[in-house]
Protein backbone atom coordinates (compact mmCIF):
# COMPACT_ATOMS: atom_id res chain seq x y z
CA UNK A 1 0.00 0.00 0.00
CA UNK A 2 1.28 3.42 -1.07
CA UNK A 3 2.74 5.62 2.13
CA UNK A 4 0.32 8.58 1.11
CA UNK A 5 -2.55 6.79 2.76
CA UNK A 6 -1.86 4.65 5.25
CA UNK A 7 -5.72 4.14 6.48
CA UNK A 8 -6.59 2.84 2.75
CA UNK A 9 -5.92 -0.65 3.18
CA UNK A 10 -9.13 -2.70 2.76
CA UNK A 11 -9.12 -4.66 -0.21
CA UNK A 12 -12.10 -3.63 -2.28
CA UNK A 13 -12.78 -4.78 -5.72
CA UNK A 14 -16.25 -2.38 -6.65
CA UNK A 15 -13.77 0.16 -7.72
CA UNK A 16 -13.05 -1.74 -10.84
CA UNK A 17 -15.25 -3.83 -13.06
CA UNK A 18 -14.02 -5.94 -15.97
CA UNK A 19 -15.72 -5.76 -19.56
CA UNK A 20 -15.35 -7.57 -22.60
CA UNK A 21 -13.46 -4.41 -24.56
CA UNK A 22 -11.53 -3.26 -21.28
CA UNK A 23 -12.33 -2.19 -17.88
CA UNK A 24 -14.03 1.16 -15.86
CA UNK A 25 -12.58 2.34 -13.00
CA UNK A 26 -13.76 4.36 -10.26
CA UNK A 27 -11.91 7.09 -9.30
CA UNK A 28 -11.43 9.59 -6.46
CA UNK A 29 -9.35 12.27 -7.55
CA UNK A 30 -7.60 15.35 -5.65
CA UNK A 31 -5.89 17.84 -7.65
CA UNK A 32 -3.80 20.26 -6.37
CA UNK A 33 -1.23 17.78 -4.68
CA UNK A 34 2.68 17.44 -4.63
CA UNK A 35 3.22 14.74 -7.26
CA UNK A 36 0.99 12.36 -8.91
CA UNK A 37 0.45 9.34 -7.37
CA UNK A 38 -2.02 6.28 -7.09
CA UNK A 39 -3.39 6.44 -2.76
CA UNK A 40 -5.06 2.89 -2.41
CA UNK A 41 -9.13 2.52 -2.04
CA UNK A 42 -11.14 4.73 -0.63
CA UNK A 43 -14.99 4.50 -0.36
CA UNK A 44 -15.00 2.40 -3.43
CA UNK A 45 -13.17 4.18 -5.65
CA UNK A 46 -9.49 4.27 -6.47
CA UNK A 47 -7.98 7.40 -4.88
CA UNK A 48 -5.29 9.36 -7.17
CA UNK A 49 -3.79 12.21 -6.56
CA UNK A 50 -2.85 14.53 -8.94
CA UNK A 51 -0.43 17.77 -9.84
CA UNK A 52 -2.70 19.54 -12.13
CA UNK A 53 -5.34 21.95 -10.66
CA UNK A 54 -8.88 21.42 -11.38
CA UNK A 55 -8.72 24.30 -13.99
CA UNK A 56 -9.92 24.44 -17.96
CA UNK A 57 -9.62 20.48 -17.70
CA UNK A 58 -5.98 20.55 -16.87
CA UNK A 59 -6.74 17.70 -13.95
CA UNK A 60 -8.63 15.98 -16.26
CA UNK A 61 -6.33 15.68 -19.27
CA UNK A 62 -3.30 14.64 -16.41
CA UNK A 63 -5.47 12.25 -15.20
CA UNK A 64 -6.31 10.62 -18.92
CA UNK A 65 -2.34 10.79 -19.11
CA UNK A 66 -1.31 9.45 -15.98
CA UNK A 67 -3.66 6.75 -16.19
CA UNK A 68 -2.21 5.96 -20.00
CA UNK A 69 1.37 5.95 -18.53
CA UNK A 70 0.59 3.75 -15.57
CA UNK A 71 -1.68 0.84 -16.78
CA UNK A 72 1.05 1.29 -20.42
CA UNK A 73 -1.84 1.91 -22.64
CA UNK A 74 -2.42 4.84 -25.53
CA UNK A 75 -3.60 8.26 -23.92
CA UNK A 76 -6.69 7.87 -26.46
CA UNK A 77 -7.81 4.31 -24.44
CA UNK A 78 -8.61 6.42 -21.45
CA UNK A 79 -11.96 8.10 -21.58
CA UNK A 80 -13.66 10.21 -18.93
CA UNK A 81 -16.82 8.38 -19.08
CA UNK A 82 -18.92 10.50 -15.73
CA UNK A 83 -17.45 13.00 -13.76
CA UNK A 84 -15.66 15.62 -15.94
CA UNK A 85 -16.07 18.49 -13.17
CA UNK A 86 -16.43 16.66 -10.04
CA UNK A 87 -13.68 14.57 -7.95
CA UNK A 88 -15.57 11.04 -8.62
CA UNK A 89 -15.05 9.84 -12.07
CA UNK A 90 -16.09 6.79 -14.03
CA UNK A 91 -13.17 6.07 -16.35
CA UNK A 92 -12.97 3.22 -18.98
CA UNK A 93 -9.93 2.02 -19.91
CA UNK A 94 -9.80 0.36 -23.56
CA UNK A 95 -7.82 -2.73 -23.63
CA UNK A 96 -7.78 -6.36 -26.01
CA UNK A 97 -6.63 -7.59 -22.51
CA UNK A 98 -8.80 -6.44 -20.06
CA UNK A 99 -7.70 -8.86 -17.23
CA UNK A 100 -3.63 -8.00 -17.85
CA UNK A 101 -5.11 -4.27 -17.64
CA UNK A 102 -6.84 -5.24 -13.98
CA UNK A 103 -3.98 -7.51 -13.00
CA UNK A 104 -1.53 -4.54 -13.48
CA UNK A 105 -4.12 -2.51 -11.06
CA UNK A 106 -4.20 -4.91 -8.42
CA UNK A 107 -0.26 -4.51 -8.47
CA UNK A 108 -0.20 -1.33 -7.98
CA UNK A 109 -2.83 -1.18 -4.64
CA UNK A 110 -1.25 -3.96 -2.98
Amino acid sequence: MPACCPAMNRPETTFCSVTEKGIILNLHIQPRSSKNQVCGIQDNALKIKLTSPPVDGAANKLCREFLADLLDVPKSAVEIISGETSRHKRVRIASDDPQHTRSIIDRIIS
